[in-house]
C-alpha cells in the first residue's frame, strides 16, 4: 500500500505550501536532494490550507504535552507535503535516517521527547519500523520562529 493511501486511510491530509505572513521570505529550499539523500529543512505545524496551525507558544507555559504532541504530528504532515511536492511521491523515501525536534520550551520543561513522539509515531505508522525507524533528538529552545511550539528537521534516503 502506498504512503499516500495510508494517509488517506488514516483520514490525514497533507497541507498546501506554507503561507508566511508578509513581508517574510525564506531564501532556501525546504527539501535539498543530494545524491540519494533528502535533507529536510525545519517544519512547523500547518493546517491543510497552508496556514500556521494554532495553538502557538511555549510548552510548559502556554501548552501541555498533548498539544505539543499534536503539533509534532502536524509538523510531520507539513514535512511529508514538502517531500511530496519535491519528490513527486512519498514512496521514493526508502528510509528515514534522523530527525531533530526543537521544542519551544518554558524554563523547567523537560518533556521534549514526549512531544516529539507525535512526529516519530506518525512516521512509524506510515512507513513501518524498517523504513520509518530513525535516530532522533528532541531539545528545548527558548524561542522558535512564528512562536511554533515545535520545529522539526530530518534526513531521509531515497530510492534511486
Amino acid at each position: 500500500m502506498s504512503i499516500e493511501q495510508r494517509l488517506a486511510d488514516l483520514g490525514l491530509v497533507l497541507p498546501q505550501a506554507i503561507e508566511l505572513p508578509a513581508p517574510i521570505e525564506l531564501p532556501f529550499d525546504f527539501i535539498r536532494v543530494v545524491g540519494n539523500r533528502a535533507l529536510i529543512s525545519g517544519h512547523g505545524p500547518q493546517l491543510p490550507d497552508g496556514s500556521i496551525a494554532p495553538p502557538l507558544g511555549k510548552l510548559g507555559l502556554d501548552l501541555g504535552v498533548k498539544e505539543g504532541y499534536q503539533a509534532a504530528r502536524l509538523a510531520a504532515l507539513s514535512m511529508l507535503a514538502s517531500l511530496k511536492r519535491s519528490l513527486g511521491s512519498l514512496d521514493r523515501v526508502s528510509c528515514w535516517v534522523r530527525a531533530l525536534g526543537m521544542v519551544n520550551s518554558a524554563p523547567g520543561f523537560t518533556q521534549q521527547s514526549a512531544v516529539m513522539n507525535g512526529f516519530s509515531e506518525l512516521i512509524l505508522e506510515l512507513y513501518g519500523p524498517r523504513r520509518g525507524g530513525h535516530a532522533r533528538s528532541a531539545v528545548g529552545m527558548c524561542a522558535l520562529p512564528f512562536d511554533f511550539p515545535i520545529e522539526i528537521e530530518a534526513e531521509v534516503l531515497l530510492d534511486e
